[in-house]
């Protein structure tokens, strides 16, 4: 058995690296300096797990947890959070989702998963902005991985 502070003691991330996702960050980040808002963007690993976060000097509090909840989302579903709130209007078919998984669910634009050979890895969650503003920079981070 390993001890703690050795090296084969860590997990690493599943899917996608510390590296992968700080580079995700930065790109979302230059982007939302370039319009002009401050955002929270979190980045979430295969297994759900947040891997990375940035808070840009600020940024609403409250959308911290937005932010993790659309990572959280985008990977729970590997599907964009935007594609899933269209999908979850009354009368559509997956209305009400966002009332399960213990609240966690966000389901408005901003989160999208990140994939690597067809796979999903991960994804990017963003909050801060308008709804569009939060999808542009994700869009932003995401094409960065």
């Amino acid at each position: 058995m390993a001890l703690f502070g050795s090296k084969e003691a860590r997990p690493t991330a599943l899917g996608i690296s510390l590296e992968q996702s700080t580079a995700v960050i930065e790109a979302a980040r230059q982007h939302a300096e370039k319009i002009g808002v401050q955002m929270n963007i979190a980045v979430v690993d295969a297994g759900n797990n947040l891997i990375a976060f940035a808070r840009m000097d600020g940024a609403w509090l409250g959308s911290i947890d937005i932010a993790q909840g659309k990572a959280y989302t985008a990977r729970a579903f590997d599907m964009e959070t935007k594609a899933l709130g269209r999908a979850s209007q009354p009368g559509a078919p997956l209305f009400g989702i966002n009332a399960s998984n213990g609240g966690k669910l966000v389901i408005f634009a901003g989160g999208i998963p990140l994939k690597s050979d067809g796979q999903v890895v991960g994804a990017i969650g963003v909050s801060g902005g308008t709804v569009e503003q939060d999808q542009e920079v994700a869009e932003a981070g995401a094409a960065a991985f």
